[in-house]
């Protein structure tokens, strides 16, 4: 298991302005995560897995495709969704890492789907007020779509939690897995604190999010981890080796045909 390397925070830069900053940051982590979900189609361990998951991953690509297209607008350099998603390089996207890292055994998704879900809840719920007019708009669509995400994990950490021995065991290995990447979904956000009233402060979304992750925990007979190291430097472009291993898969088809329309 590597850990991502340690960096400072990097402020955007006059070639990025903070919103465009944020929006790929929230956009990148939705790409992101729908790709390694969409991993899971033909194998995950039930057949109504593989339609779940399939649609939690559209519902994260929708919500890809909204904020990078208003990256896109914004950044005003001609840039659209598909050259956002195919065209930037490692160094250039600003996702966390706990959306990069791979899916593991079944348990290890259900608790980074778990994490996530109920961060983005949180998110979501805080963006309903933004000032940025698509950020509120999408707000009110993606809150419905991942209270279903969130409802979703949490039977599978129960279910698995508490159920068999062997479910016990996975399930608290996988949370032992992804607890590593949770701090960096609540550090502050150079991009985030420039804009007042249109986004949303990491930090003050993790009293909720962890009132109700704890909560499952513990209806799982499961131990929240304690652990040894904590990620950090996704949104400055520094991310795991796994991440270099997921863009060419994801890009490849776009890269190999330069201008193609479908």
């Amino acid at each position: 298991m590597s850990t991502p390397a340690a960096a400072p925070r990097e402020a955007p830069t006059p070639t990025t302005p903070p919103l465009v900053a944020y929006l790929l940051g929230l956009g990148d982590d939705a790409l992101i995560l729908a790709q390694r979900l969409g991993e899971w189609i033909t194998r995950a361990p039930q057949i109504e897995e593989d339609i779940a998951l399939g649609n939690i991953a559209l519902d994260l690509l929708g919500q890809a495709r909204v904020l990078l297209t208003r990256a896109g607008e914004v950044e005003g350099a001609g840039r659209d969704e598909d050259a956002l998603a195919y065209l930037r390089d490692e160094r250039e996207f600003r996702n966390v890492c706990l959306v990069e890292i791979p899916n593991g055994d079944f348990a290890v998704t259900m608790a980074r789907q778990l994490v996530f879900s109920a961060y983005q809840y949180e998110l979501w719920t805080a963006l309903r007020h933004s000032g940025e007019p698509v950020l509120a708009d999408l707000a009110a669509k993606a809150l419905k779509e991942v209270a279903y995400h969130r409802d979703h994990a949490t039977q599978w950490v129960l279910r698995l939690g508490d159920g068999t021995d062997e479910g016990h065991r996975r399930m608290q290995a996988g949370l032992d897995r992804v607890w590593p990447y949770v701090d960096e979904l609540f550090t502050p956000d150079d991009a985030a604190a420039q804009l007042p009233g249109e986004a949303a402060d990491p930090a003050a979304l993790r009293a909720r999010w962890t009132a109700y992750v704890e909560d499952v925990i513990a209806r799982a007979t499961l131990t929240v981890p304690t652990p040894t190291w904590h990620s950090r430097g996704g949104r400055a472009g520094l991310h795991t080796e796994h991440l270099g291993h997921l863009l060419p898969q994801m890009q490849h088809l776009h890269r190999a045909h330069p201008g193609a329309r479908w």
